[in-house]
């Protein structure tokens, strides 16, 4: 079996990078022959590690070179970049006959399953169905976000099967015959999990308004006055480093509150850590949250759309939290540094429920959908 996984790139630290970087190199080392296209690889190293036997090409169309030029010039040179990606995007797959082509919901989303190369086409999505509309953008902007959440709609009726990552956001598509749940896989299996004794409360992405770390730190000066001696720590890159720096600084939480570069090690800080806090503002089915259970830490996180709901039962290991409550997530970060008891045990049962989302259970499913599709008329 011949797969083609679509995706902007595998350059940078983010969920879905990881997610098809562990999914390629699973599929490849089953045999199947896996090769990944780009569009904005521009010429830098994969961030993780990916398997000689999976393949890898670059179409060179760099939308991302456009990004923070503004919308007028987004307007027009976007339709020059389609035009030059669906050309390149239909000449290799009609060269490569492959069986199933996978978007990842990238910038071939709308085109590709008009491409005639013979292969059944997928889409996957790595965030919700309100997407576009939690970008919390204003005027002009939020009117395109508006119109491109409607387009998605029809856009993923188009392909042979659209994959959501949790039952919340398959109920937010609508009944759709082609849609279908498969879960991201945890991306570790560690052989030992976090002792719950370091004064340390972990969180881990993007610093960017999807993350929502502003209501993190601004929880955190809740938290400070009854537990000065734990620490912060989030990592991540991001645009929005300086300001979140800025408000660090300006609530006098430097000494406590730490913005950490992205790591490739992550499992060993999830291992230094007691808690896993997240504070964000829409998700798909977030990693961290996989990963931090799968490393036995208590999760505090806001009930977003989508994912927590699908991962933590609240109170059982760990605790679900109104969006946009700062008070509620500082008090529910307190109550587990308070209880070591509490802590620890909502820390094993975050493990034992870590093994819905094991790698052999989540790619078996996978397999499943491609022979189920392949075998179609």
């Amino acid at each position: 079996m011949k797969l083609i996984y679509c995706i902007a790139g595998l350059r940078r630290s983010g969920g879905m990078e990881r997610v098809l970087t562990n999914k390629a190199n699973d599929l490849a080392g089953q045999g199947l022959d896996v090769m990944v296209v780009t569009t904005d690889q521009c010429g830098e190293p994969n961030y993780f590690p990916l398997s000689d036997k999976v393949r890898t090409i670059d179409l060179g169309i760099n939308y991302e070179a456009n990004n923070g030029a503004g919308l007028l010039n987004k307007l027009f040179f976007y339709p020059f970049k389609q035009y030059r990606h669906r050309k390149k995007l239909s000449r290799l797959l009609k060269a490569e006959k492959a069986d199933v082509v996978i978007s990842m919901f990238d910038n071939e989303v709308s085109f590709l399953p008009t491409i005639n190369d013979g292969s059944r086409k997928i889409v996957e999505i790595h965030f919700s169905r309100f997407k576009r509309l939690q970008y919390g953008r204003r005027g002009l902007w939020r009117i395109i976000d508006q119109y491109r959440s409607r387009m998605d709609l029809k856009i993923v009726r188009n392909y042979d099967r659209f994959v959501v990552l949790t039952e919340e956001d398959k109920g937010y598509w609508g009944k759709l015959p082609n849609i279908i749940v498969i879960p991201n896989a945890r991306t570790f299996n560690p052989s030992q999990t976090a002792l719950l004794d370091d004064k340390r409360v972990i969180a881990v992405g993007r610093y960017n308004y999807q993350k929502g770390f502003d209501d993190l730190i601004a929880a955190w000066s809740r938290v400070y006055p009854k537990h000065p001696d734990w620490q912060l720590h989030i990592f991540g890159d991001g645009e929005l480093r300086t300001t979140l720096q800025q408000q660090i600084d300006d609530k006098g939480l430097g000494e406590v509150v730490k913005l950490q570069q992205s790591v490739k090690n992550i499992g060993d800080e999830y291992l230094k850590s007691s808690v896993l806090a997240m504070s964000s503002r829409y998700e798909g089915l977030p990693m961290a949250l996989l990963e931090g259970q799968a490393y036995g830490l208590p999760i505090v996180s806001y009930t977003c759309k989508c994912g927590p709901r699908d991962i933590v039962t609240d109170g059982k290991d760990g605790f679900l939290v109104p969006e946009g409550d700062t008070d509620a997530l500082a008090d529910r970060i307190v109550k587990l540094m308070d209880d070591e008891v509490l802590r620890k045990q909502m820390g094993r049962e975050a493990r034992k429920n870590s093994e819905r989302f094991s790698v052999e259970k989540v790619m078996k499913m996978w397999l499943e959908l491609f022979k189920r599709v392949l075998d179609e008329p």
